[in-house]
């Protein structure tokens, strides 16, 4: 029996391709418009986005049966047309599953013309294999003849195309489901859940149970550690953590990393008292210590607890409650855990709106600052001035610097409002010069902040020269912290400003963790003898402390100054002990720049 012979248009063919690829890149941009809160408007988009897909691969059909030219009639072999149709779908169906993940983007995406190119070779393929499986009957006479393909190559690569671009894939589909998963949702450094994951399991798992306890997990002084041994040790102290922290809670609930030194505890089914257990158990492992690249470590830990559903009923309530619960903790002292109450929300909610305030607190001019002497015990005069600062807020009054400081601190604010205070107390203390009102040197506290970015000495000698006061008539005072934090660094910088002839004092000595192997190389003229020392010196143990920091200024040569005097029992036993230059209420409480010149007038002899 003889074969027909037919053959293919290819600009038709051509053009059959392209109607796939355009109808398929359409229904993905539908697809993409896809709400993923709103199910009706998701059903719509995506019916919408299959009737043109629909419509588009019609079309790719008849055109490509528009490609043959044969005499007789076309006959369909039903299982292998149904096999191909089954191909295609499945084909179709993986293409728009790989897309789902840039479904966000409306606009043209290379991305999604790639999915549009895969599912047009696809279906394409499958198409033209259909044809391969079809006959065609001439008359009754000739019977049914098969078709003599001329273009077998061009059936044969689309087809292995097609089945080459499913393999793909379906790796990808792997690819995405596995390995995609697992950087998505978990964090690379501790491989516990990330924020995503944490997202998840709160949808899906958490909320499942009558009640619960969030925990905010936050280590005390880590920035230390990765300042002083580097990231590389700081990274594998946060491992060692995670892994205390998984062994805490075993399998009872859920550990996630929310970055930096930052981890979340999630215990489904947990009353208060098992919460608060649990919380004491996890402090006593954490602050175990840690050997990490050789160094022996310590860190503590500090946490806000919050409670399902007494505190919240979704996600985002409970983590802000235990973070106001963790801001209490680190207030409090560090290494402690707190329960989030009704209390706390008030606080949190009177920084939140100081913070805000503190911002335009300085462009306002709500600033002033106060002035408390420093006074020579044996010779009666005044050596010395503190610059403290205060606030006058237009609604609150005065606000108290212990609550303020804090916040200017962790917000970075303290930096700008250090440069005016500079420039103001350098100026002020001219003034006073020239009226020959007084003639001692100032001091003014230092944030840590200060010495970040090296530029505290330019920011000083602009403040002398703009003033035109000599440097010897300004003091800095750092604390101990302040000195042992990033040493070398901080000396170096201290060492530029003592050279300027600027004056440096370590404040509230004693009450730091500063080694008295480092003190002499600390570049200071004056040792500050904390008042906590002064307000117990009845006691035995605190006498023999400030002996012994006098001792120690002594033979340093270094100068020594007791704060918080109040009696003059404290002041006959500071004498008796060798120091002669205090400030405290006794002597002279901190004022304004119009109440001090009255009292230089009333204790100048």
């Amino acid at each position: 029996m003889d074969q027909m012979g037919t053959h293919y248009n290819t600009w038709i063919v051509l053009l059959s391709f392209a109607l796939a690829v355009i109808a398929a890149y359409s229904a993905l941009n539908l697809i993409s418009q896809v709400s993923h809160s709103n199910r009706k408007i998701r059903r719509f988009w995506l019916a919408l986005g299959a009737v043109v897909l629909g419509a588009g691969l019609w079309a790719m059909h008849y055109a490509g049966i528009s490609t043959l030219a044969t005499e007789g009639n076309l006959h369909y072999n039903p299982i292998a047309q149904g096999i191909s149709v089954i191909v295609t779908l499945l084909a179709s169906s993986v293409g728009i599953f790989l897309f789902r993940k840039f479904r966000g983007q409306g606009k043209f995406n290379f991305w999604k013309l790639g999915s549009a190119l895969f599912i047009g070779c696809a279906v394409t393929g499958m198409h033209f294999i259909s044809l391969r499986a079809s006959s065609v009957e001439l008359d009754s006479w000739l019977g049914t003849k098969p078709f003599a393909m001329e273009n077998v190559i061009l059936l044969t690569g689309v087809s292995l195309v097609a089945l080459f671009m499913l393999a793909i894939s379906g790796g990808a589909v792997f690819l995405d489901r596995h390995v995609l998963e697992i950087m998505a949702y978990n964090d690379p450094l501790t491989e516990l859940p990330n924020r995503h994951g944490l997202e998840r399991y709160f949808k899906d798992e958490f909320f499942g149970v009558n009640s619960g306890a969030v925990f905010f997990v936050d280590l005390d002084r880590f920035k230390s550690i990765n300042d002083t041994l580097g990231h590389d040790v700081g990274d594998l102290l946060l491992q060692e953590v995670a892994d205390r922290l998984r062994k805490c809670v075993s399998m009872k609930g859920k550990v996630f990393r929310l970055g930096g030194d930052e981890f979340l505890i999630a215990l489904p089914d947990c009353g208060i008292e098992d919460a608060q257990e649990a919380a004491q158990h996890i402090l006593r492992e954490i602050k175990k210590s840690y050997s990490v690249e050789g160094n022996e470590l310590y860190v503590t830990a500090s946490i806000g607890i919050s409670m399902a559903p007494v505190h919240g009923t979704d996600r985002s309530a409970l983590m802000k409650a235990a973070d106001t619960a963790l801001y209490t903790s680190k207030d409090s002292g560090k290494n402690k855990f707190s329960v989030f109450d009704q209390e706390m929300n008030r606080h949190q909610v009177r920084r939140m709106s100081l913070e805000k305030d503190l911002r335009r607190a300085l462009a306002r001019s709500e600033f002033m600052v106060v002035y408390q002497p420093k006074w020579d015990s044996l010779m009666n005069v005044t050596v010395g001035l503190e610059a403290l600062l205060r606030w006058r807020h237009p609604e609150h009054g005065i606000i108290s610097p212990a609550e303020f400081i804090p916040i200017a601190e962790e917000t970075g604010l303290i930096v700008p409002i250090t440069y005016w205070m500079l420039h103001e107390v350098c100026g002020q203390n001219k003034l006073w010069h020239r009226a020959e009102v007084a003639n001692v040197p100032v001091s003014i506290n230092m944030s840590a902040r200060m010495f970040e970015g090296g530029s505290l000495y330019d920011v000083v000698e602009e403040a002398l020269i703009r003033s035109g006061l000599e440097p010897h008539f300004l003091e800095l005072e750092i604390t101990e912290s302040i000195a042992m934090n990033n040493m070398e660094e901080t000396v170096a910088q201290l060492s530029k400003l003592r050279a300027l002839g600027v004056r440096v004092s370590l404040d509230d000595f004693g009450t730091g963790f500063s080694s008295l192997g480092n003190l002499d190389e600390i570049p200071v003229n004056t040792l500050k003898i904390d008042q906590v020392f002064i307000r117990k010196s009845k006691m035995h143990s605190k006498k023999a402390i400030i002996s012994n920091i006098i001792a120690i200024a002594s033979n340093l040569n270094m100068e020594v100054v007791a704060e918080g005097v109040e009696t003059p029992e404290q002041i006959e036993l500071l004498q008796s002990l060798g120091c002669r230059v205090m400030q405290g209420f006794y002597y002279g409480r901190p004022m304004p720049v119009n109440e001090l010149g009255q009292w230089f007038i009333e204790n100048t002899a």
